[in-house]
Parts: C-alpha cells; sequence; structure tokens
C-alpha cells in the first residue's frame, strides 16, 4: 500500500509514487497491521476513518491466511512444514 496526497491506497504493483508499506496477501497480516499503529507509523501518517474503511474492505477479500512466513531477512519465502 501507498500513503498519496489522496490518503492511502492499496497498491498491488508497488509502483504508484508515495510512501509505501509492504503487507503478507492475507487478512490476519492485514488484521494485526490495522489493529496496532504500526502501518500509520510505517506510512508516517495518520489513517483517515476513509482509508481505514476501504482498507478493512479490501482485507476481506484476502485469503485468512497463507503458507507463506517471512525469512529472517524479511523476504517471504514458501513454508514447507506443513507439506
Amino acid at each position: 500500500m501507498v500513503r498519496t496526497k489522496d490518503g492511502v491506497e492499496v497498491d498491488p504493483s508497488g509502483k504508484l509514487p508515495g510512501r509505501g508499506a509492504y503487507l503478507h496477501p492475507n487478512q490476519e497480516c492485514w488484521s494485526t497491521a490495522l489493529e496496532g499503529n504500526g502501518l500509520q507509523k510505517a506510512l508516517r501518517t495518520k489513517l483517515s476513518e476513509d482509508d481505514r474503511k476501504a482498507l478493512e474492505e479490501y482485507m476481506r477479500g484476502l485469503p485468512h491466511t497463507t503458507n507463506q512466513v517471512p525469512g529472517a531477512d524479511g523476504v517471504i519465502s514458501e513454508d514447507t512444514s506443513k507439506v
């Protein structure tokens, strides 16, 4: 997602200009990010009520969890422990 002059937007391409933050594409990660202030801190902005509602709506379309886990370096890798 990215903070633009018009607010916070979901940016799956990662190419929109502005201050960005990366979240795993699952509800668990998004829920955690929206509950605390980490997302606001990363984007260096306060989420408006409209931004929060739009992000929560987008989140509902994501899978609950994925079988991907971040590695020690923050890179997403496939979790093979469940295979």
